[in-house]
C-alpha cells in the first residue's frame, strides 16, 4: 500500500521527524511504542493521513483515568460538571507539526490478506503472548506490544518501508510506523497555535483543555 498523499507527523522543535536517541530506549531496546522494533536495530517513526490524527495520538496520554469517571458518575446529585484533563501550554509549544511524501510500499497489516499471513508466522508465540486467537483485533490492543513489535519485525524483515495501520481512537484516522531508513521527502513544516483548529478538535474529543 502507498501513501495517497501528504503525511503529517507532531514532533519536538525543531526537527520534527528526528529519530528518538538510542541512549533513552528502555531495558528491552524499545522505546515502548506498538511497533518498535523488537529487535532494536531499526527506529520507527509514528505519522499520520490527517493533522487531526496526530493531535489525537499525542493527546492521548492526558486524559482523565475512566476508573475516575466513573467513580465521578456514582455520585448523586445533578450531573453539571465534567471535569477535564488538563494540558500545559507548553506542550504546544515545544513541537511543530512535519509534513512529508512517500511513494515507498507499506504493509497494511488489518488487511485480510496480512491478518492471514501473521496469523501462520506468529501461531507459536500467541500463547506466550497471552493471546488465544490472532485476528485485527489483537493488533488495536494497547498490550501486550511485544506481539505487535514481533508484527513489525516481519513486515521489516518482507522489505516493507513501514506499516500502513488505522487509528484505535478512531478508525476514520490512518496511521503510518515508518521504518528506518525513512523513505521520506520532508517538507517545511507547520508552526502549530493553541487556537489550530485540528488541535482544538483532538482537545474537544479527548475531554481536554489547556491549563491556566
Amino acid at each position: 500500500m502507498k501513501a495517497p498523499g501528504v503525511i503529517y507527523r507532531l514532533g519536538r522543535k525543531p526537527d520534527p521527524w528526528a529519530p528518538p536517541d538510542w541512549a533513552s530506549a528502555g531495558p528491552d531496546g524499545t522505546f515502548g511504542n506498538r511497533f518498535d522494533d523488537p529487535d532494536a536495530t531499526y527506529r520507527v517513526l509514528y505519522a499520520s493521513s490527517q493533522r487531526l490524527g496526530c493531535f489525537i495520538e499525542t493527546l492521548a496520554r492526558f486524559r482523565i483515568d475512566p476508573t475516575l469517571l466513573a467513580e465521578l458518575a456514582q455520585i448523586e446529585g445533578t450531573d453539571d460538571y465534567c471535569p477535564l484533563g488538563e494540558v500545559p501550554i507548553e506542550w504546544v509549544e515545544k513541537r511543530i507539526l512535519g509534513l512529508a511524501t512517500t511513494d515507498k510500499d507499506y504493509a497494511d497489516v488489518c488487511s485480510c490478506e496480512w491478518i492471514s499471513r501473521l496469523r501462520k508466522l506468529l501461531a507459536i508465540d500467541l500463547k506466550k503472548f497471552g493471546v488465544e486467537e490472532f485476528d485485527a483485533s489483537v493488533l488495536q490492543l494497547t498490550a501486550p506490544r511485544i506481539l505487535t513489535q514481533s508484527v513489525s519485525r516481519i513486515v521489516f524483515n518482507g522489505g516493507f518501508a513501514g506499516i500502513y495501520y488505522r487509528s484505535k481512537y478512531g478508525h476514520d484516522i490512518e496511521n503510518w510506523a515508518l521504518f528506518e531508513p525513512f523513505q521520506i521527502k520532508v517538507q517545511e513544516p507547520e508552526l502549530i497555535r493553541p487556537d489550530d483548529r485540528d488541535l482544538q478538535r483532538a482537545l474537544e474529543l479527548h475531554s481536554l483543555k489547556f491549563k491556566q
